[in-house]
């Protein structure tokens, strides 16, 4: 009970619309570490505590709080992208304000055994295709995925494990063209180091507008079931 009320307080702080973590946020991140470590127990569920108050109780994400989906994100995808923020590979730029609270609750998960734990607690979510919130030119759109994209992510947006292109179809658009907007700023993926990201920051390069990326964002969303 104490590990859920600590994981809880630090999310409520984290999802807050600062700029930047607070030293409250800091504090209790300290503290969710401290008894992540102390506990032989901590559940995938236990674990997800830290996640509902912005992503939901069954994962359904809040646009409000800038916090996507996570129905419809595959567990491999999921995986990489929460020890990526635990490392501080992603979420490290100083103009990723949400990038930065995803790493203060990342970093309360002491190893990889238990970003594994609550990845296989989210599997278990009932997969929802998220809603369409953009209107655009699908058409347009259309030309510019198959051209660019569908090589890696899959003619049906469907992800590719192998490439380590993650399923795009039934994410919500709002986020997808949130995330195109970070890399094409370097916002994300600019890190070398950061293999994946790094050659998506090289692709968001390669669309000519936001209009244009709103309609591909658009198109991917006509293709979620």
């Amino acid at each position: 009970m104490k590990l859920a009320i600590l994981l809880m307080s630090l999310a409520l702080v984290a999802c807050s619309s600062d700029q930047a973590p607070s030293a409250n946020s800091e504090q209790a991140a300290s503290a969710a570490v401290t008894a992540l470590q102390n506990s032989s127990s901590a559940s995938g569920k236990e674990l997800y505590s830290a996640c509902v108050a912005c992503h939901g109780v069954n994962g359904e994400g809040n646009k409000a709080l800038s916090a996507p989906s996570l129905t419809n994100q595959q567990s491999w995808y999921l995986e990489r992208q929460l020890l990526g923020f635990r490392s501080g590979l992603r979420g490290s730029h100083p103009d990723d304000a949400f990038g930065a609270q995803m790493q203060a609750i990342a970093k309360t998960l002491p190893n990889e055994a238990a970003v594994r734990s609550v990845v296989a607690y989210i599997a278990d979510f009932k997969a929802k295709v998220a809603p369409a919130s953009l209107e655009g030119n699908a058409k347009r759109g259309a030309d510019y995925y198959s051209n660019l994209c569908g090589a890696c992510h899959g003619p049906a947006a469907e992800g590719n494990e192998k490439l380590q292109a993650p399923a795009l179809a039934g994410v919500d658009d709002w986020y997808l063209l949130q995330q195109f907007d970070h890399f094409s700023k370097g916002i994300r993926g600019s890190d070398e180091s950061d293999r994946y990201g790094y050659q998506m920051y090289m692709m968001g390069k390669t669309l000519p507008d936001a209009d244009v990326a709103k309609d591909v964002v658009v198109y991917i969303q006509s293709l979620a079931d």
